[in-house]
């Protein structure tokens, strides 16, 4: 059979491969038998990233993560290391392009000091009418004042509770801060541009 003789390439010569860049990088994962945990990523490359992790799993158990800024990454375990573990990421060539675009920007913040929430940028949508539902299903209408990719700002009378999670139309984000007329929200994962506006305004 092919596979057998397909050749896997050892952790350190992966590292060769891709170069790894120190992240500071919050999510969460899930382990084959199903835990979800918190996690750190501490460092990561196109090929893989190692994180700091409540739960470890052993060395070649499959690992689906959801990391801020990243999004959807699995692979499996390749190593235990001190309070986590190392772990390679199965992705297509376009993917570890995208990958290695995300890492190179997320670098040049971590030097230049951008602003967290100003990293994509803003827009006033068309119809600015939204419906907000609540963590206990309440449903609420609102203004959208502005958003990007990766949040929104919100005009509403009621303020949800900071940190809980809510719908803005179909997107899912979490109330990250208060502001003078309503609150701000970050997006649990970056929406595309394209179907960004038709998201947060469904109904």
């Amino acid at each position: 059979m092919a596979l057998a003789n397909k050749k896997f390439l050892p952790a350190a010569e992966e590292r060769r491969r891709f170069q790894r860049v120190k992240v500071h990088l919050l999510g969460r994962y899930m382990l084959p038998d199903r835990r979800e945990f918190p996690c750190q990523v501490i460092n990561m490359s196109p090929g893989g990233l190692a994180l700091l992790a409540p739960g470890i799993g052993n060395v070649g158990d499959r690992v689906v993560a959801y990391l801020d800024h990243i999004g959807r990454v699995e692979g499996k375990i390749t190593r235990i290391i001190d309070n986590g573990f190392a772990m390679t990421i199965g992705a297509t060539p376009r993917k570890r392009d995208k990958l290695a675009a995300q890492l190179t920007w997320l670098a040049n913040r971590d030097i230049l000091n951008l602003p967290e929430d100003r990293r994509h940028d803003r827009i006033v949508p068309r119809n600015p009418i939204a419906v907000l539902t609540l963590e206990d299903g309440t449903k609420m209408t609102c203004r959208i004042i502005d958003l990007s990719l990766s949040g929104a700002a919100i005009a509403a009378e009621n303020r949800p509770p900071l940190k809980s999670t809510v719908l803005l139309g179909r997107v899912q984000g979490r109330v990250v801060r208060n502001i003078e007329d309503g609150f701000a929200l970050e997006f649990l994962h970056e929406q595309p541009i394209e179907t960004l506006e038709e998201s947060v305004t469904a109904r």
